[in-house]
């Protein structure tokens, strides 16, 4: 077996950082919407509303953000994106404690957290690119990955369990001091960082903002795999709040049943993540990213076949554990192949278009889906979303395409 690869103390801040973020996520998943029933005693209609605005008027706002990320120093960016998240999270339970929260605040909470979330990613992406060598992006976005499911099988049980022995806001704390904690990681990092040269006009104009889109939607290797992924995404999350209305009502699940469920599949993103090098090694980037991308359109629709009692936990659990998997090794090949293909002064603009997009679809499909279940019923809607993953696969790059820095240095020997 091959021993661990080193990147750097770098990259170990830059890694830390992230991964203290990701338990902290881990640990407040959910909370707002519990906040809103428990606390505010808000109905259906406002917490759907709560998850569904947040996450489409947060893609709107961060919409300028791209633009403006890629001609600024990234750790710089990344700091101060950390510092908002977390004042904007504390926000909730110090209002709490003075008897003055509201749902209105949740609502701009969650917009605010989501653009900076968009703008953090943005920013990360750009200096890992930076900070990594080509050759080990994979071995990196591997790294992340692997913390990302791990965060997700153990932060929910300790965010139920504080909020069960300390009250309802506890896990938020949690959540807003892992991104304090974050940003004094990326301090940390250290050394120097050039400001990026400025190309074309000296200040942002309109045709700014629609700049990586234009990259993607005119690049032959991103452009299928955005689509791709953009869908695939929206359709699944679009399914996440039918499937507890039809598991926790209709088939009588108990919520630690649901709880189970879904969070114990999620060992089969750490070990996707773990793979994706050595299949990658073995089969080629282009091949693994194709197949693990095809493969996980084919569980949701399983979904639709769940029953009662210990049958439908053990059905959860097998697609699940399918689809977690896939993605595992899915999405590591996927970010280290879209930062290959990407030009070094488009990666902001690039990632920030992308995740906008993400975000705006998944909004649009989950509020869509809804009134698709309230028109049908939410297993038919879970069971169209599972029969539309199945011609996702058809947006997959068939073709092979050289990463952008190889096509540049074959053109710089001829």
């Amino acid at each position: 077996m091959p021993g661990r690869r080193a990147l750097g103390r770098r990259f170990g801040w830059l890694w830390a950082a992230y991964a203290v973020s990701s338990y902290g996520s881990g640990i407040g998943f959910g909370a707002f919407p519990l906040i809103a029933v428990l606390v505010l005693h808000s109905g259906p209609t406002q917490v759907a509303a709560l998850s569904a605005a947040g996450r489409a008027v947060g893609a709107v706002v961060a919409v300028p953000l791209g633009p403006w990320v890629e001609f600024r120093r990234k750790r710089p960016v990344m700091v101060a994106m950390d510092l908002t998240r977390f004042a904007a999270i504390m926000s909730v339970p110090a209002a709490f404690a003075l008897g003055w929260l509201s749902f209105a605040q949740l609502l701009v909470v969650s917009v605010v957290v989501a653009a900076a979330n968009i703008a953090f990613k943005t920013a990360s992406g750009a200096y890992l690119k930076a900070l990594v060598p080509p050759e080990d992006l994979l071995v990196a976005n591997g790294r992340f990955e692997s913390t990302t499911w791990t965060a997700t099988v153990v932060g929910p049980p300790l965010g139920g369990a504080a909020i069960g022995m300390f009250g309802p806001v506890t896990s938020v704390v949690a959540d807003a001091v892992s991104y304090l904690l974050s940003a004094l990681g990326i301090r940390a990092i250290g050394g120097s960082e050039p400001r990026p040269a400025r190309t074309g006009a000296p200040r942002l104009r309109a045709g700014d903002l629609l700049e990586g889109w234009r990259y993607i939607l005119t690049h032959p290797a991103l452009r299928p795999l955005f689509f791709n992924t953009i869908v695939v995404n929206g359709l699944i999350m679009a399914t996440e709040p039918l499937l507890a209305v039809l598991l926790l009502g209709r088939l009588g699940f108990a919520p630690w049943q649901y709880g189970l469920a879904f969070a114990a599949p999620c060992v089969g993103g750490l070990v996707g993540s773990r793979l994706a090098r050595r299949l990658v090694a073995r089969f080629g980037q282009h091949k693994v990213m194709l197949t693990a991308g095809a493969l996980r359109a084919c569980w949701p629709v399983g979904l639709a076949f769940v029953r009662p009692g210990v049958p439908g936990i053990v059905l959860i659990i097998a697609v699940q554990l399918g689809l977690v998997t896939c993605y595992g090794v899915f999405n590591p090949v996927l970010a280290t192949y879209r930062l290959d293909h990407t030009d070094p002064d488009r990666v902001a603009r690039t990632l920030s278009a992308w995740s906008v997009s993400s975000s705006a679809i998944i909004a649009a499909l989950t509020a869509l889906w809804g009134l698709l279940a309230a028109i049908t019923s939410p297993r038919a809607a879970i069971a169209a979303a599972g029969v539309l993953l199945l011609t996702t696969p058809l947006l997959l790059p068939r073709r092979e395409n050289a990463p952008q820095n190889t096509r540049e240095q074959a053109a710089s020997l001829t």
